[in-house]
């Protein structure tokens, strides 16, 4: 769900100098094939197949990767499908809501930046950042199509506890995404406590959490890291890269988890 191709990152990876990655885009494997095939020329890079599920808490939302996902599970894509049919629907009808404000953008143009990717709000930002109505995308999310924004709306409800089910049901690890997001992004008191919410994700099979993430600060990494030992979960992390334009957006090799979270996630997959 960024805006390099696949292939684009796979070589932006190797220049880094990374040698494990995953790439785990929004509610869809489609630009898993593409990746392999791009990897087999760098034969020193391991690619872990990952998915993004983006899921509804009160007042707030929790992003629950899945890695060694399945991208050839047929009825997994089934249900990955009626994911983005909510997703363009609602993307859809955001640029409606768009339009009704003046601001005017073009749907057509929206999927063309999307690809093969499942269409969501970075592709809207970055349509309007071509239009010339915000600097960077994240300044559409502010004014337009954040949470509490005129343009949002509302999507297909997914418990967190579900996305935990699901992924395991298809042989993936399921790991919390960006714990501190979950909570910042809160506008209620409900995803306050995250030990609250860690506990009753463990109890549904929760693998691993984010702890080492983006532009994290070491006192924030040691408080996750306290909460990963504490319920015994995987400390992950990764850049969470978009190549989306915003002004210090953290790059593929600027944050990552120790080897020993790749041998922990292995061994995970490996005991299904």
């Amino acid at each position: 769900d960024g805006t390099m191709t696949p292939t684009e990152l796979i070589r932006l990876c190797v220049d880094r100098g990374l040698k494990v990655i995953s790439i785990s885009d929004h509610d869809t494997t489609n630009g898993l094939p593409e990746t392999f095939a791009a990897a087999k020329l760098y034969p020193d890079l391991t690619v872990i197949p990952g998915i993004e599920l983006s899921t509804d808490v009160p007042g707030g939302e929790i992003h629950v990767l899945g890695y060694f996902v399945d991208h050839n599970d047929s009825e997994l894509q089934k249900v990955l499908q009626t994911f983005r049919d909510g997703r363009e629907g609602r993307a859809e009808g955001m640029v409606k809501r768009l339009g009704e404000m003046d601001v005017n953008i073009s749907w057509e143009r929206v999927k063309e930046i999307a690809g093969d990717a499942s269409i969501g709000r970075p592709h809207i930002a970055q349509a309007l950042v071509e239009a010339g109505y915000v600097e960077y995308p994240k300044d559409a999310f502010d004014k337009f199509i954040g949470r509490e924004g005129p343009a949002y709306v509302e999507r297909m409800k997914l418990t967190p506890e579900d996305a935990i089910k699901l992924l395991l049901h298809h042989g993936a690890v399921p790991v919390m995404a960006h714990p501190t997001y979950s909570e910042s992004k809160s506008d209620r008191d409900e995803v306050g406590s995250l030990t609250e919410t860690l506990a009753g994700l463990k109890e549904a099979g929760l693998v691993g959490m984010e702890v080492y993430y983006g532009d994290y600060t070491l006192e924030q990494i040691g408080y996750l890291k306290e909460l990963a030992d504490k319920f015994d979960l995987i400390p992950c992390g990764g850049s969470d890269y978009h190549a989306s334009g915003n002004p210090n957006e953290p790059e593929p090799g600027m944050a990552g988890p120790p080897l020993s979270t790749v041998v922990a996630l292995r061994a995970a997959k490996d005991r299904m």
